[in-house]
């Protein structure tokens, strides 16, 4: 090639400079326009955003984040999505694909993988007047106007069942979000833990009495029925009931059939009716009462100038066993000006006065009535009232991965009953403290909610971690169990 034929280097450098320009222009409008951008957004949050380095996968632009506070479920969403999305307007399509990926549960991928025991529709929601088709044990969870309703009143306190059985059947429906903690299989071998769906508090509530010419009743006779059916599974006798998760939160229901059962985990409210032997922390898990009045929303609570009662309690005052220290205190506190120290029952609106006492209240009582534990704590801690705790041998809910002292007080029940020790004690409690425990309060509300479809971190999810807490230790029973068992098979083939 001769010189004459070759362009000039200005020239070139100067093509070279504007096709560039061009191609990054090109690419900014093709990044812009529309939702079909062959460039992943990640990239371009990378370049325009805020110009520093953002970890993706190279085949994806989601990563792996941790649910809020002592959420066990993991899933995949966008990085900063909300602030994609103010500066660019959300692909509708992807979304709904997002969402389907959390509806999606992985067996293997789950705290816990349950078995549900499919027991005629007469031990659950045939209790609750539930007729389904013929042939149906179980209600369509896919729409909640097809879910019976639980009763309400003091029956919702012990709902417990209720809520976990939902949960389990949600767990294999596409169209209902949900955390993974717990997952429902088909085959009992695939299982950690098989669950008993007997309502048993609703049995004891609404059928523990006899009717017309019965001479057993139906709680009794249920019991019966499923002690000789579980008696009678494979699963049972593998290993005893071990690994059978059982609900009695009602501290009568299970009455008749407790001790038979014992070997199971039980979920319960305390163990203020059990012998050690049935029922202990080793094996057993702690529920809190489904609580009965108004949540209150954090932006309503009344912080503490707004609160003029310095301690509340209302609710039975005569109780047995060691519920006799209600009266004792009811003597102590009856006549001091800014104590609410009464008689109460659900009748008459109690519950919604219940609510507003404690929301008016900077201290609410706890105190033990026919067994250790109550639904009033619940009560003052969806109520942002800093439960004060007098029972001595109280259990209480998910205590492994919760410090209640940092939201509760702690009285020893002789100190309670000694003249000026409670009010003096409360009294001496500064703002500043108190301004803390119910900050936490706010914050620990969300772990006492049963609801449905459960939700990372409420009352449901935080029992499905519970019992996967309890997992290791019924494993290494089946272990030491299974020590010499291959030999005895090996003697008996001989």
């Amino acid at each position: 090639m001769t010189e004459t034929n070759m362009l000039p280097s200005w020239f070139l450098f100067r093509l070279i400079t504007i096709s560039m320009f061009v191609l990054i222009l090109s690419s900014v409008f093709l990044i812009q326009s529309g939702n079909n951008s062959f460039i992943p957004r990640s990239v371009f949050k990378l370049i325009i955003v805020n110009n520093t380095p953002v970890n993706f996968k190279s085949n994806d632009n989601r990563k792996e984040t941790k649910l809020p506070l002592l959420s066990s479920t993991a899933l995949l969403v966008d990085e900063n999505q909300a602030g994609v999305c103010q500066i660019y307007r959300c692909n509708k399509k992807t979304d709904a694909s997002r969402q389907e990926e959390r509806k999606t549960c992985d067996p293997n991928q789950a705290l816990v993988r349950v078995y549900l025991y499919d027991l005629p529709p007469e031990f659950h929601f045939g209790l609750l007047g539930w007729k389904g088709m013929m042939n149906h044990t179980w209600p369509n969870v896919s729409s909640t106007s097809q879910i019976p309703s639980y009763p309400g009143g003091l029956n919702l306190q012990h709902s417990i069942e209720y809520w976990l059985t939902l949960d389990l059947l949600a767990s294999n429906t596409p169209n209902v979000v949900r955390p993974c903690t717990a997952v429902r299989v088909m085959n009992s071998s695939q299982a950690d833990v098989t669950f008993v769906p007997f309502f048993s508090s609703l049995s004891y509530n609404r059928h523990s009495k006899l009717h017309g010419g019965e001479k057993t009743s139906v709680n009794k006779v249920l019991q019966g029925k499923l002690v000789k059916f579980l008696m009678g599974k494979d699963e049972w006798k593998q290993l005893g009931g071990k690994n059978h998760l059982i609900v009695a939160h009602h501290p009568n229901s299970m009455l008749q059939a407790r001790k038979k059962l014992g070997s199971a985990m039980f979920v319960l409210a305390d163990f203020g009716r059990y012998p050690v032997e049935i029922a202990n922390l080793e094996k057993d898990v702690i529920a809190p009462y489904r609580h009965l009045v108004r949540t209150t929303a954090k932006e309503n609570s009344a912080p503490y100038e707004k609160r003029p009662i310095l301690v509340y309690f209302q609710g039975a005052l005569y109780r047995k066993d060691k519920g006799a220290i209600r009266q004792e205190l009811f003597y102590l506190l009856k006549d001091e000006k800014d104590v609410h120290f009464s008689f109460g029952s659900v009748q008459g609106h109690g519950i919604s006065r219940a609510g507003q006492g404690m929301g008016s209240s900077k201290f609410c009582l706890n105190i033990a009535g026919d067994t250790p534990s109550s639904n009033r704590l619940f009560d003052a801690i969806v109520s942002h009232c800093v439960p004060v705790i007098v029972s001595d041998e109280i259990e209480l809910p998910f205590e492994d991965v919760l410090d209640y002292s940092e939201f509760c007080i702690f009285v020893k029940e002789s100190d309670a009953v000694k003249k000026g020790f409670l009010l003096n004690y409360l009294r001496g409690i500064q703002k500043d403290k108190w301004m803390q425990m119910w900050n936490r309060l706010k914050e620990v509300v969300k772990h006492f909610e049963y609801q449905f479809p459960s939700q990372p971190g409420d009352a449901v999810d935080m029992i499905w971690e519970a019992v996967s807490r309890k997992m290791p230790s019924m494993k290494l029973k089946f272990h030491r169990m299974n020590r010499y068992h291959r030999l005895q098979l090996q003697l008996k083939s001989n």
